[in-house]
């Protein structure tokens, strides 16, 4: 049985498994933080939302890719995952703070698509940083 986890299309398989549900929970809690609902804003075609989305999904796919990269265990790179994801969403609470004269959520909310490239390009920066320095 130690044969077939060694697999490299069974790693794969579950790697990219974990990876896919880690996303969908990741992005749920982004969705309880945000004061819109990112996949209705979507589907009414608001581009900020869907930038900002977008950078999410990004900055965390680039996170674990460098978790699974330093990572032969499953369970190691899961938690470097996690941990870079904390590390995303402080980043996007430090973005909100740092940014007084408007509200960042209800600009991306209203389609103010400068607020949602900016926080794309924050979220895919970070993402980098953050990967980098996972071990």
């Amino acid at each position: 049985m130690s044969g077939f986890w060694e697999n490299a299309l069974v790693d794969t398989a579950a790697r990219y498994s974990v990876v896919v549900l880690c996303t969908i929970v990741f992005l749920a809690v982004f969705e309880l933080v945000t004061s819109y609902k990112n996949w209705d804003e979507i589907k009414k075609g608001n581009i900020a939302v869907a930038m900002a989305t977008g950078g999410k999904i990004f900055g965390i796919a680039t996170i674990f890719r460098y978790s699974i990269e330093h990572n032969d265990s499953l369970l190691i790179s899961i938690s470097w995952g996690t941990v870079g994801f904390i590390l995303l969403l402080i980043g996007y609470f430090i973005f909100e703070f740092l940014t007084p004269a408007m509200k960042i959520d209800e600009e991306i909310g209203k389609g103010n698509k400068a607020v949602g490239l900016i926080s794309l390009i924050i979220s895919v920066g970070l993402s980098f940083v953050i990967g980098a320095s996972i071990i």
